[in-house]
């Protein structure tokens, strides 16, 4: 079992009821990003999602707005150097929609980039309502003007690691009305998390979701 089954599952431990409320009081009323970092870092993998997906709507804007040129986001952060080509890297997160709100972002850096400085991520979504609604596949890239990563869902990607879904359109069926012309704006919060704004046809969405790189 994973730790993040481990701890999730069940009754939660002490520690991440701690992790938890810890998590939450940061996130009241002014948010130090320092603090939130700190708090972060010195989780355990288990622990550390427990407490973002955690978060509620209000507490994550906050959250993006406070670490906005806070900590510089590279797709290195995402996919590590050390990754091999096209392994699949887990990102755990929770949104701010009101029904199924844990998901999965998977990232792969396709052959032939720089593992330290790769030019672009693939990816795709992985939730419970993905047969429904399309497997939201993606293209992320580096900001050109600011420390930010925008994961674009007008872009597919041209091929995809093993075991990972069939690429389809995102501006097909049922898929059009969940990931069509859309790009999000991820913002780095500490190593392992980051935090998102979705936007559609360029206007802001009022969306936000929280996500944790596997350790």
């Amino acid at each position: 079992m994973s730790s993040v089954q481990a701890t999730t599952a069940g009754e939660p431990g002490a520690r991440t009821v701690d992790a938890v409320e810890a998590f939450a009081g940061l996130l009241a009323g002014d948010v130090s990003p320092n603090d939130v970092t700190a708090l972060l870092d010195g989780l355990s993998h288990g622990d550390r999602v427990a407490a973002i997906r955690s978060a509620n709507r209000d507490q994550q804007r906050r959250l993006y707005a406070a670490v906005e040129g806070y900590l510089p986001l590279r797709l290195a952060d995402l996919v590590s150097s050390d990754c091999p080509d096209f392994s699949t890297v887990r990102h755990f997160g929770k949104n701010t929609l009101p029904l199924f709100s844990h998901f999965e972002k998977r990232f792969a850096r396709a052959p032939g980039q720089s593992p330290d400085a790769p030019e672009e991520l693939f990816g795709f979504n992985f939730q419970t309502m993905q047969p429904v609604t399309g497997p939201g596949y993606f293209v992320a890239v580096e900001d050109p003007e600011r420390a930010e990563i925008l994961v674009d869902y007008r872009r597919l990607p041209t091929g995809h690691p093993p075991g990972w879904p069939e690429i389809k359109s995102n501006e097909r069926g049922l898929s059009r009305f969940v990931y069509g012309f859309m790009v999000d704006t991820l913002r780095r919060v500490s190593e392992h998390v980051s935090i998102g704004s979705a936007a559609r046809k360029g206007k802001d969405m009022g969306s936000w979701f929280i996500l944790c790189r596997e350790a």
